[in-house]
């Protein structure tokens, strides 16, 4: 069996190994036994149960959330050559019936449906008639109210075990909490499930949170700037956000669409179409625009404010790099936004529960730490490594303050002193050592902390407040911004806990940082040709919109950047290539061979005019 497996892997998929889990996973699927995987985004979840369907007898129901994650999913199997295709409120009456009769015939291997459609009677009597192999249940975690994408209609899901008997239900997720994977389990009445859990890390990707403040505009084409020509998702709280941003930058000249729930259904298809077709490299979003987007060549994500949860942060940044290739995530957050997401949850029915993953969210951006390590410690795992080299605090981005805790006792005690009823700017300037109005009024000048912080900076201060906020130390609350004292402040105030305080980041440190990260910038490209890299994309981007899919599915960047090394010339040759499968190798590699012939035989003839100009 483990041969039959091998070859399907490498007829289908172009691959020689599998990644950490998948061969366990695929031979519990095999040995007909429900499972719940979680794997991290990109960690190729889909192969886990897409390659044992194709060895069972019958057709696996795949259950998926969105109607763009399935046409992305069926399109991929179409491309490498394996029967799927989908029911939704996209088709017609008469697709709908051509599929029908397909399934009844047997000639399906896979069926893509909504959990709404599986919970209309006639779905389910329909699907009773038919030898299937097993469910799959993707996106898993919208099953749970722990989940940070709850949707009521997988709720039902457990009617499978009911309806069913005797058919294997495999769960699969990227971001699933212990509480979420007991609440699956639960939900989904699995039987004696397997599980395969592997670490939600995703290595490929550096984490940078940076406070939002001046102009946010110039911060974002910052980070445009570093990626030219790579693409890259901006992603906004607001609807009006995505409209504005959108809108400057194309003013600017960086070309990029706009996609959130208010637009009309035909330009967000319209707009997300033009950017998995690589005709456009950036898109500005609402979270709306996240999980149906399987673009594998995303190089950068921009947070232009702070997510909800560090679910809904996973889940966004997962977008990016799931080639495995290095890619970069910016955060620019505020206060602000965590007052605007308390205001927004408030009327949830699980409001406590959100709040408390707010929380988590705000302490993520502000706490001085190894970003990938907080990551994996929030889904309950274990980080080996001392340093990731692969977020701002172990690439040393930013340097941390000398006395943290003296600093936090000055502006704890400061807080005390005027009884926890003033906001941070007071706080700030009685630290500071300034006589204000207020101060005067109050007669402020007169307590023991005024003027203690006096050698250092407003922005200094209001920093070190900020962080003391984020990592729950201190507390806002009211309309009137008034800070408080939270539990954990008194245990920094009676020293039995030390904060982590890093000091503002200054031009200098940012120029610093940006040389570091274009020699790894340059390490990465070192022995790939870029040229010969964008004449392989432009003939993939022509391919896709020849058949009308996204330009991943016909190859990865990762497939790309391997024939840029090798340099195939030959049918040979090109079958060497990663993810060069038997169905690609006939559709594709008398295409791209002649684009590297013909640029080879350029390069000789650039190299000959040159050698002759010397001589000469």
């Amino acid at each position: 069996m483990k041969n039959t497996i091998q070859s399907i892997l490498s007829k289908y998929w172009g691959y020689n190994n599998f990644r950490p889990f998948q061969e366990k996973a695929i031979s519990s699927i095999l040995d007909s036994k429900d499972t719940l995987t979680v794997l991290p985004t990109g960690g190729g979840k889909s192969i886990c149960f897409q390659l044992p369907a194709l060895i069972c007898e019958g057709m696996a129901v795949i259950i998926s959330p969105l109607i763009s994650l399935m046409k992305d999913q069926v399109d991929y199997l179409k491309d490498i050559g394996i029967a799927a295709e989908c029911l939704n409120s996209s088709l017609n009456s008469a697709d709908r019936i051509k599929i029908m009769n397909r399934i009844k015939s047997g000639d399906l291997k896979f069926l893509y449906l909504a959990p709404e459609r599986l919970r209309l009677e006639s779905m389910k009597e329909f699907l009773k008639d038919v030898k299937l192999s097993f469910f799959v249940i993707d996106e898993a975690h919208c099953i749970s109210h722990w989940g940070h994408d709850f949707r009521e209609d997988y709720r039902s899901l457990g009617i499978i075990k009911d309806e069913f008997e005797g058919v294997c239900v495999h769960a699969f997720t990227a971001t699933a909490t212990g509480r979420v994977q007991e609440d699956i389990v639960k939900q989904l009445k699995l039987e004696s499930p397997h599980f395969y859990i592997d670490s939600v890390d995703r290595p490929n990707l550096t984490y940078r949170m940076l406070r939002r403040s001046g102009n946010l505009i110039g911060r974002i084409v910052e980070v445009i700037k570093k990626h030219p020509n790579e693409a890259g998702i901006i992603y906004c709280l607001r609807r009006a956000d995505v409209d504005s941003i959108s809108e400057k930058l194309n003013s600017l000249g960086y070309k990029n669409l706009p996609y959130h729930a208010g637009l009309a259904g035909e330009v967000r298809k319209k707009n997300q179409d033009k950017f998995s077709a690589e005709k456009v490299s950036i898109i500005t979003a609402t979270i709306a625009f996240g999980m149906g987007i399987d673009r594998s060549n995303i190089r950068y994500i921009i947070h232009a404010a702070m997510p909800k949860s560090i679910e809904h942060y996973q889940q966004e940044t997962g977008r990016a790099g799931r080639d495995g290739l290095p890619a970069d995530c910016y955060m620019f957050y505020s206060g602000s936004d965590y007052r605007t997401w308390e205001h927004i949850l408030a009327d949830s029915s699980q409001s406590q529960i959100m709040i408390e993953k707010l929380k988590a969210m705000y302490n993520f951006c502000g706490r001085p730490g190894c970003r990938h390590r907080y990551l994996i410690s929030y889904f309950n795992q274990d980080y080996k490594k001392e340093n990731c080299q692969a977020c701002d605090y172990c690439l040393g981005e930013f340097d941390m303050i000398d006395e943290p805790l003296a600093v936090a006792q000055k502006i704890l005690a400061c807080v005390k002193q005027v009884r926890e009823k003033f906001g941070a700017n007071h706080v700030v300037e009685i630290l500071k050592g300034n006589l204000t109005d207020n101060i005067k009024r109050w007669k402020h000048d007169q307590l023991s902390v005024f003027s203690s912080l006096a050698s250092e900076t407003k922005v200094f201060i209001r920093n070190m407040v900020e962080q003391l906020l984020e990592q729950g130390i201190l507390s806002r609350e009211n309309e009137f911004q008034t800070l408080f004292i939270a539990d954990l402040g008194y245990n920094v105030l009676s020293g039995e806990m030390i904060p982590r305080l890093a000091k503002p980041v200054t031009i200098q440190k940012r120029k610093e940082v940006e040389k570091k990260r274009k020699i790894r910038h340059d390490i990465d490209w070192e022995d790939i040709d870029e040229q010969l890299f964008e004449a392989l994309r432009a003939k993939r981007r022509q391919l896709a919109a020849e058949k009308n899919v996204p330009a991943y599915i016909i190859l990865g960047d990762k497939t790309l950047k391997d024939m840029t090394r090798i340099k195939p010339v030959s049918r040979e040759e090109f079958s060497t290539i990663f993810g060069i499968g038997e169905v690609k190798l006939n559709q594709y590699s008398e295409i791209f061979t002649k684009i590297i012939k013909e640029y080879l035989v350029l390069e000789t003839q650039a190299n000959f005019i040159d050698e002759a100009d010397k001589k000469s």
